[in-house]
């Protein structure tokens, strides 16, 4: 009977460690898992619900930033567009007038002609630089009258400024191209992340649109939140203000009228009001009314409502006004959102703001606090 032999475990060393095979193989893959979760996600990934709804709302707010880059292109192409039809209607009438003092010129070379004046070629004379160049060559400003002689001048100092016009009007033409340019990229990089947007909210399943109807649902419920917590401070804060003002006051048989403004008749309730009536109304970028609006457009139609010109775009009419604290906001004042001040609402009280939210959604009331209270910029007072 042969001899038993103890079989040599099998593996490799590792450091004087024998390691059994099954052990080096549990290390590959964990090394191999490690790498896999290190690596980008596969293309071919399904995105979930919640990153579905952080990059369409990315991109809905890139597409509202693009907007006001439009808003401001063609406020300027049309403002470019109105400066070059009317340099262009002046060099016209212009040339028209060279063009008459040109005959003019011309019959006087011919009346020397006639009178036997060694009258040279007209052309010439036409082309010279100054009325001077071309008489000291000819030796003929001597034999023209006074009349003759302020025709020549006028001819020259108008075909002097026409040629400055025409300069102006092609500087303009070119600026107006650029501005033209910047409208036409702006409005296709608006349509890309749009239509990009849209895209991924139609691969969503009827189980996943109800997911995120949730997630909206949940945000609007925190927003709604928020401002009611802001609403209750700014009553604290009124109530507090109102009992200073009371025991300050005089009990020498005054009536105690409240020295409160009332807002009936007050451009903020004018603005107000407005935006009310546009409530329901779709948000079209790049809109400022009467059928549908993007965010700066409702806001500037309000105050405009009100009596008060408001600058086209976002970035502009945070400007257009004193800035207050948020804990100071009143009826009618402007809500300005995100670090690049891309959207604006028109504040109506209690934490609550009229705006035209985005694409596909149409003027509505809600919380300053819909997208969180880290993306509030700041409060501007128009008037």
């Amino acid at each position: 009977m042969a001899p038993h032999r103890k079989a040599r475990p099998s593996g490799t060393r590792i450091a004087g460690i024998r390691t059994p095979v099954l052990a080096t193989a549990a290390l590959t893959s964990v090394a191999l898992l490690s790498q896999t979760a290190n690596a980008a996600p596969s293309p071919d990934r399904k995105p979930s619900v919640e990153e579905v709804e952080k990059k369409v709302d990315d991109l809905y707010r890139q597409a509202e930033s693009a907007t006001d880059k439009y808003n401001a292109a063609k406020e300027q192409s049309t403002k470019q567009r109105k400066r070059v039809d009317t340099l262009l209607d002046d060099v016209a009438q212009r040339t028209q007038k060279l063009n008459e003092a040109r005959e003019q010129l011309g019959s006087y070379a011919a009346a020397q002609y006639r009178t036997g004046a060694a009258a040279p070629d007209t052309a010439t004379f036409l082309l010279a630089d100054t009325p001077q160049d071309y008489f000291d060559q000819t030796q003929l400003m001597d034999r023209l009258t006074g009349r003759q002689k302020e025709t020549v001048d006028d001819y020259f100092t108008d075909r002097s400024a026409t040629m400055k016009k025409r300069q102006e009007a092609a500087e303009s033409l070119r600026t107006l191209t650029e501005s033209q340019e910047t409208l036409k990229s702006s409005k296709t990089e608006i349509q890309k992340k749009l239509g990009t947007a849209r895209e991924m909210l139609s691969r969503l399943t009827a189980e996943e649109k109800a997911r995120l109807a949730a997630i909206e649902k949940k945000k609007q419920e925190e927003a709604q939140r928020q401002a009611e917590e802001l609403a209750r401070q700014q009553e604290a804060a009124r109530q507090k203000q109102a009992a200073q003002e009371s025991s300050s006051t005089t009990t020498s048989g005054s009536s105690g009228t409240s020295t409160t403004d009332s807002s009936n008749g007050t451009q903020a309730e004018k603005a107000l009001a407005y935006a009310r009536a546009q409530v329901g109304k779709p948000y079209v970028w790049g809109a400022t009314g009467p059928d549908s609006y993007d965010c700066s457009g409702l806001t500037q139609a309000a105050w405009k409502a009100a009596g008060v010109s408001l600058p086209r775009t976002t970035y502009d009419q945070v400007d257009a006004g004193t800035t207050v604290p948020l804990a100071d906001a009143q009826p009618g004042d402007l809500i300005f959102f995100y670090d690049d001040i891309s959207h604006v609402g028109i504040y109506i009280g209690d934490g609550m703001m009229i705006h035209a939210p985005k694409p596909g959604a149409y003027v509505r009331e809600e919380s300053i606090y819909y997208g969180g209270s880290s993306i509030i910029h700041s409060v501007v007072r128009p008037a």
